[in-house]
């Protein structure tokens, strides 16, 4: 599934514009749709509401059934069928692991493991199963760090695939708007505990998508245990590197834009260029 590529609708009459909100993902999740008429803007809404949630349920690193819980408590040596979704957000997170040198890393930091014990399907053809994941130790996966932006791009292609013409799904820091329309976007540090939210400036965004982390964020979702738990050593896989405190990086899809902010902060600025060239992304 390439949620990147699903063209929006061309549309000459007046638009109609519907907002919703609703707490997904450990966030809340606000969803904004234009299109032909107000029918079509509900049931695309609804649809991208549903497409979060189910990213969410395969993505969840303890919830019972999904896919990293089932990878977790897989042993080594076994093959562990997972969702087409679950697939495409690894297979990015490998291609990052390895043109960063490791610095993006979803296995938790008590893991027995790291990413290089995976090894995945090759690409479906055709977009049809099957799809895996072999596991040649055990590991344990915390995809808190792509799986948001993932979703958000799951749920911009619900949109474009009902019919809107422009909108705009914002998942707490992660944003992707498509179509002609421009949205402004206020840039801030919030959410901390040691000082009221500070402003960054102002962003115009179209058709792009938006992703800011933080790592002393308090608002953080507390079963996500990988990424920034690594600003700390660990002899694991060697000391993290911190190279600031805050990232916001602008990129073609929510996905990418989400996991190249965990770059951004953990790598040196040399691997920060590198990576942000590769994936046709901006630091902010």
């Amino acid at each position: 599934m390439k949620t990147a590529q699903i063209p929006a609708p061309a549309f000459a009459g007046p638009l109609v514009s519907l907002q919703r909100l609703r707490p997904l993902l450990g966030t809340w999740v606000s969803i904004e749709a234009h299109c032909a008429t107000r029918e079509q803007g509900l049931r695309a809404i609804e649809s991208a509401f549903e497409a979060v949630r189910s990213v969410g349920h395969c993505l969840h690193p303890l919830e019972p059934g999904s896919d990293l819980t089932r990878i977790a408590q897989a042993p080594a040596g076994k093959r562990v069928t997972i969702d087409s979704r679950t697939w495409e957000v690894l297979a990015l997170a490998v291609r990052l692991h390895r043109a960063s040198g490791g610095v993006f890393d979803p296995c938790i930091p008590s893991s027995e493991a790291g990413l290089t014990a995976l090894r995945l399907s090759p690409p479906a053809r055709n977009g049809r199963p099957p799809w895996w994941v072999e596991l040649q130790e055990r590991v344990t996966l915390d995809c808190g760090g792509i799986a948001k932006g993932y979703a958000v791009d799951c749920a911009v292609a619900a949109l474009r695939s009902a019919g809107c013409v422009s909108g705009l799904v914002n998942a707490g820091g992660d944003l992707r708007a498509f179509g002609p329309r421009e949205y402004t976007v206020m840039l801030r540090r919030a959410g901390f505990a040691h000082g009221p939210p500070q402003t960054r400036g102002m962003l115009v965004l179209r058709d792009a998508a938006l992703a800011v982390s933080e790592v002393d964020a308090s608002e953080r979702p507390p079963q996500h245990r990988g990424y920034y738990d690594r600003t700390r050593p660990h002899a694991a896989r060697g000391t993290a590197c911190v190279a600031g405190q805050y990232a916001a990086v602008l990129a073609p899809s929510a996905m990418v834009a989400d996991a190249l902010t965990k770059c951004v902060l953990l790598s040196t600025p040399p691997v920060t260029k590198r990576l942000l060239s590769l994936f046709a992304a901006r630091q902010l």
